[in-house]
């Protein structure tokens, strides 16, 4: 069989009251469910190891886990700091936190030389999962999980696996260069949120998490945004799980291995 690296990134806000950007008191309720993406892919993980992955197959795991919360050390609106990428960013939203370490957990799985435990190349695919827009309830609801790839053929991939396991996705725009002025910034590289909010939002924020892959990256890159589907009567739907299970092509939940080139 041929060989395949799948580097699974899961953004893991495990309470976000919005950092200094605070929430309203109605907004912030919930928010100990913002870890959505990161808890979907520690399970798909762990159901991936149990059933055994493609032959060929080495899966990698980057839980990006935080808390956004208000203290000496949150980080300021004006902050600029600089990522795991290399690349600087200002601070306009902190409230706009989950896209920033997502953004450090693909620059981690990306970078050159290879930064994770027994990768010798980057990989050939990222699947990042996250609680990450309301603009994504906008887009595709809440039902639909919001997808966004840099290859057509993952992107389809990605709504074979959601028939097949119920996770149903939608694809967004792909087109960085039409989002990267949304967050041009006078004294960073960008700024981490995005300037016209009625600028497909969900798209953008996938974009700013796109950016910080390295520049020599050649392989498949899948957003999924699930801030939607990932609830249901206040409680985690465990959306996600299939939906990556689908896409390795594990036993019992898809027809064969996903292709990647």
């Amino acid at each position: 069989a041929d060989s395949s690296t799948v580097c699974l990134v899961g953004k893991g806000i495990v309470y976000d009251t919005g950092g200094l950007a605070l929430k309203s008191k109605d907004g912030m309720v919930g928010m100990k469910a913002d870890c959505g993406g990161a808890a979907a892919l520690l399970a798909a993980f762990e159901a991936a190891v149990d059933v055994g992955v493609p032959e060929g197959t080495t899966l990698h795991l980057v839980l990006c886990l935080a808390e956004n919360a208000i203290g000496p050390g949150a980080l300021r609106l004006d902050d600029v700091v600089t990522g795991v990428s290399g690349r600087s960013c200002e601070i306009n939203n902190s409230d706009a936190e989950g896209r920033l370490v997502l953004a450090d957990g693909v620059a981690h799985c990306t970078a050159l030389p290879p930064r994770l435990p027994w990768l010798e190349q980057q990989p050939d695919l990222i699947i990042d999962m996250a609680t990450l827009t309301g603009a994504q309830l906008v887009a595709t609801g809440k039902r639909h999980a919001a997808v966004v790839s840099n290859l057509e053929a993952v992107e389809l991939q990605a709504v074979a696996a959601g028939k097949l396991s119920g996770d149903m996705v939608h694809p967004l725009p792909y087109a960085p260069e039409f989002y990267r002025k949304e967050f041009k910034s006078k004294v960073a590289d960008m700024k981490n949120s995005v300037k016209d909010r009625s600028n497909a939002q969900a798209s953008c924020a996938a974009n700013f998490v796109a950016e910080h892959l390295h520049p020599e990256y050649a392989g498949g890159w899948l957003h999924v945004d699930l801030a939607g589907p990932a609830f249901l009567d206040e409680r985690g739907t465990g959306f996600g799980v299939g939906l990556t299970l689908a896409m390795l092509g594990i036993d019992g939940f898809a027809e064969s291995p996903v292709k990647h080139g």
